[in-house]
């Protein structure tokens, strides 16, 4: 049963992470407004990590690369934790988004990591 769930959950996380790349570039705008003004090349950093999001998505998919993909995947949301910081401190900016909520994001950076890190594990 923990075999079954722990696929279940792959599946889910891989899925996750396709659907955040894809939100890179349906919801750029969005997403430019949260990169820290210190990153150079916004855009292009907002496309080259939603590429990333689409590749570690599929290859968590492939039992062959789904320890190398885990292990990207915590990479990249240690990287994007920087952007939650930004959101946090400009609330001003993110008016859809309640200002506890932008707060709550800080911590709760700390799932998807741990979703990863399972993956990582035989």
């Amino acid at each position: 049963m923990k075999k079954y769930l722990k696929t279940i959950f792959k599946y889910l996380l891989a899925l996750f992470m396709i659907a955040a790349g894809i939100h890179h570039f349906v919801n750029t705008e969005f997403l430019l407004k949260m990169m820290p003004p210190f990153l150079p090349y916004p855009l292009g950093l907002v496309q080259i990590s939603g590429v990333l999001e689409i590749i570690l998505g599929l290859l968590l998919l492939y039992p062959k690369y789904t320890r190398i993909a885990a292990w990207g995947c915590i990479l990249l949301f240690v990287a994007v934790f920087p952007a939650n910081i930004y959101m946090a401190m400009i609330p001003e900016r993110f008016p859809e988004i309640p200002q506890w909520g932008l707060y709550l994001r800080l911590p709760l950076q700390l799932l998807p990591i741990l979703w990863a890190w399972w993956f990582t594990r035989p």
